[in-house]
């Protein structure tokens, strides 16, 4: 029992590594939730509202622990020589664990002394690069039959994509792993959604002042055996040659390693500038074809190169910018290198789909057994993990997917080997029996839309497939990678291999094969969980559909990565509802292992108002259903609101609408009536576009407007009004803070259409599940579907309304507007820094009374 004790870690009351002295108590809170969390093994789901320094506190709760955790397998494993030999005297365990501990010593500081050479030499490169012009050729890739012949392996050996060289160069890194290199450790793995959103972490990274892990090695000399000279004369070594320019100001430099796609990280500009598979091009130059193999990557037999390129990723931190940059000036290549450094790496940031996608995880060599994911912006983790496993596939899309493989198979047959023959006769034959079923359907014109499980969908393909195994076909698209060879091949065709020279005048080719084989991946892998979707396209009598496979529950691929994990941590500025995120992700999870934690904000109570608005200026209830967003008369009580708003509120004033619909019924409304006119001698007015691309500019007007009106006392429009849609570009990510958000309305509870097939067949899915759980609930409760599509709703009403207050001094009122907010069932799912706040405005005057108050407080306090 003793021995347990000394070995589980105690959480920390306080985090010395934390930048900010003192630390709010909700940080320290949420550290010690985060720690025991690591410690105990948990599942946990943290809610932290923006402007708390939520990064800044998982980073240095997570990495106090991979610290402490070092520390305790060092001691382990000292502990553990010394035992090994339990019947000798207990002198010769001392000194047997003594020199244990100074192997141990010695390796960690020729480790650290290897980093600290790697980033002076990337110091150096840095320095020619700017000295010099990359001006780097990789020959021309002729056109070639044999470029599109897969590989004459054996599929099932897990290899069969890779050549003889490749094989060499593998076998060559093994070789030099198990020469004293050393093993992988335990690490974190730190994912959100894009790489900007990941591009914020490494600030904060640097922020955390953990001590020097090489200097507290060279410290610690009273058993080591190294003299004082010695250690005085290292580290002046170091001081003098070592440090690089960038390495923290003394401070700890985590290995840290940024993961991302070829897309993001090639750098042979040739390949670039091709069109097609960039995928495919990067491999064929890997393993050499033709005598040809990318100037970026080192030959077979000297991986030095690239070893060395792994150290000075390991370094210091970088992110997928300067992985690129820190590749071009080394002349290797960043993604290769990046994934050499990955067992290594004590931190690793990736996006989502690189965690989510188990295909991309063995890709890149990622192994979660025992490590600690920690999952940023997870209020996007089921709408994420829903997306990534359902896949489209159009009839015309599937046809030409047939005939590309049948003119590969006539075309090459002669030339393949047995496996991969027999491999394409099975394809074909249950590519064809995919195409009666669709060609059936077309034209039956039943219906617009039919939905099947998979065992219907099964049955339909007929007898012809029954001997066909699927997860075979799937297992050998996968691993041979033969649907890249066969778009290929196709696309030569089609341009002629004598007009491969332009490629600019070739667009980018569809890969009809590749969008099947992920529609086929989810047929093989599912079950109950999964179901088909026929829709007819276009307009009536044209023979086109869509054959959609639909993930219904997402716990069914987020599995196993939990119960690999060490420990998995959800954390999001709003994860409300929070039951609604367990019961759909974690329906498998023990309770013991469930932990939640929410803080409040770190703003005053006083800086937040929060009010729902129940009725209009004539006392008209205001209730936004569907039928309502489009009744003229309810639209003129809501101008009028909008109007009273702009007279009483200062600044920045935005008001999200359920749909870009209700948004634009309601400004050809307010236009006819004259209403804009209003709002537009009050406030410069802007609307949400619905092209992406002139998000950013309509943003910068906006700001712009509101900054110009608070120097320019003449003009009489104060500020601007923003109308904005729920669940679009402007309601998730952006910042809004001080006067660019003096309010945020929500118009009406922003509800999914329910008669789309694909929420009718989640909703069903849930009731099932809550029956086949045998799950007991209050007659007088909604039941399981009702309670998805509510928190569908609640999920998306809390991430708009947490587009203000976005730090310690901001201040902002947050309007609900429908009756339906007063409903304790609807106000329980907000955020729990808001709920306690929420004032309920019987009559319109209150609220304008309310909201004076809370305005002219600011107006005096600030």
């Amino acid at each position: 029992m003793a021995a347990h004790d000394v070995l589980t870690l105690p959480t920390p009351d306080r985090f010395a590594a934390f930048p900010y002295d003192p630390p709010y108590s909700i940080q320290v809170d949420l550290m010690r939730r985060l720690y025991s969390s690591i410690e105990r093994k948990h599942v946990t789901i943290v809610e932290s509202p923006t402007g708390t320094g939520k990064t800044l506190s998982l980073l240095c709760a997570s990495l106090s622990w991979l610290a402490d955790e070092q520390q305790r397998a060092r001691r382990g494993k000292i502990s553990q020589h010394g035992a090994s030999g339990s019947t000798e005297p207990t002198w010769v365990a001392a000194q047997a664990m003594q020199m244990r501990q100074r192997e141990l010593e010695a390796q960690e500081r020729d480790y650290e002394e290897r980093l600290m050479r790697a980033r002076n030499a990337e110091a150096k490169l840095r320095a020619l690069a700017r000295a010099r012009r990359v001006n780097a050729d990789v020959p021309h890739i002729e056109g070639d039959e044999d470029a599109f012949l897969p590989n004459d392996l054996d599929v099932a050996d897990g290899l069969d994509n890779i050549s003889p060289a490749v094989r060499a160069l593998m076998e060559n890194a093994k070789h030099a792993w198990s020469e004293g290199e050393e093993p992988t450790c335990t690490k974190v793995y730190y994912a959100s959604r894009t790489h900007s959103q990941l591009s914020q972490v490494l600030p904060e990274l640097q922020k955390l002042r953990f001590p020097p892990t090489l200097y507290r090695s060279l410290g610690s000399t009273e058993h080591s055996g190294i003299s004082k000279d010695e250690t005085f004369r290292r580290k002046r070594e170091l001081d003098q040659t070592g440090r690089g320019e960038d390495d923290g100001s003394g401070q700890r430099q985590w290995r840290t390693v940024s993961l991302g796609s070829r897309k993001q990280l090639c750098i042979n500009e040739d390949v670039r500038s091709k069109t097609g598979d960039l995928d495919e091009r990067c491999r064929e130059l890997q393993q050499g074809k033709a005598g040809r193999r990318c100037q970026y990557l080192s030959p077979p037999e000297d991986g030095t190169k690239m070893l060395d390129f792994r150290d000075q990723i390991l370094a210091f931190p970088k992110d997928i910018e300067d992985l690129a940059a820190a590749g071009r000036n080394a002349d290797t290549c960043p993604y290769y290198g990046s994934r050499k450094a990955i067992p290594q790496a004590e931190l690793v940031t990736l996006p989502y789909n690189l965690l989510l996608q188990k295909s991309a995880r063995e890709a890149l060599g990622v192994d979660l057994t025992n490590q600690i994911v920690i999952i940023d912006e997870a209020h996007n983790l089921i709408p994420t993990l829903l997306s990534l496993s359902s896949v489209s596939v159009t009839s015309t899309t599937l046809s030409m997917s047939l005939q590309q493989v049948e003119t590969y198979y006539h075309k090459f047959r002669n030339r393949l080997a047995p496996s991969h023959g027999l491999h394409l006769r099975r394809l074909i034959s249950y590519l064809q029996a995919m195409s009666k079923v669709v060609e059936e359907w077309i034209v039956s014109d039943q219906v617009p839309t039919e939905v099947m499980s998979i065992p219907d969908y099964t049955q339909r393909l007929g007898r012809k497939v029954d001997g066909v195994n699927l997860l075979e076909i799937e297992t050998y698209l996968r691993k041979s990678k033969i649907s890249r060879k066969i778009s290929g091949y196709a696309q030569a065709v089609a341009v002629g291999v004598s007009d491969s020279s332009q490629p600019s005048h070739v667009p980018k080719p569809l890969l009809p094969l590749q969008a099947v084989e992920a529609f086929m991946l989810g047929l093989a892998g599912a079950r109950e969980d999964g179901r088909i979707i026929f829709s007819r396209l276009g307009k009536e009598g044209k023979s086109e559909m869509e054959m959609k496979y639909l993930l219904l529950n997402p716990s069914t691929t987020f599995r196993e990565i939990v119960e690999s994990a060490r420990s998995v941590v959800l954390a999001g500025g709003t994860m409300s509802p929070m039951s609604d995120v367990i019961g759909r992700l974690f329906p498998f999870l023990p309770e013991d292992r469930m932990t939640t934690f929410s803080c409040g904000h770190i703003v005053p109570q006083s800086h937040v108002q929060t009010l729902v608005l129940t009725k209009g200026p004539s006392g008209s209830l205001l209730e936004f259903k569907y039928a309502q967003q489009s009744n003229v008369e309810m639209l003129k009580e809501l101008g009028q609101v909008v109007l009273n708003l702009c007279n009483v509120v200062p600044r920045g004033v935005i008001i999200f609408f359920p749909s870009y619909s209700s948004l634009n019924f309601a400004k050809r409304t307010w236009k006819a009536d004259r209403a804009l006119e209003k709002f537009e001698a009050k406030k410069k007015v802007f609307w949400e576009p619905e092209d992406s691309g002139a998000v950013d500019s309509t943003l910068c007007d906006y700001a712009e407007a509101i900054q110009s009106s608070s120097k320019e006392m003449s003009d009489k429009r104060r500020g601007a009004i923003l109308f904005a849609v729920v669940g679009a570009k402007l309601s998730e990510g952006l910042n809004f803070a001080d006067d660019l958000a003096r309010v945020v309305v929500v118009v009406g509870l922003p509800f999914a259409n329910k008669n789309s097939p694909e929420l009718q067949e989640r909703i069903r899915y849930a009731n099932e599940a809550e029956i086949k759980s045998g799950s007991k609930r209050n007659p007088r409760s909604k039941d399981a579907g009702s309670e998805l599509y509510e928190n569908m709703c609640m999920n998306a009403v809390n991430q708009t309304i947490g587009r203000a207050i976005r730090h310690r001094s901001d201040w902002a009122s947050l309007i609900l507007l429908d009756r339906r907010y007063s409903l304790a069932s609807i106000r329980q799912k907000l955020p729990s820094w808001i709920q306690d706040g929420v004032f309920v405005c019987d009559t319109f005057g209150q609220a304008v009374k309310q909201l004076g108050l809370f305005y002219r407080d600011k107006k005096q306090g600030g």
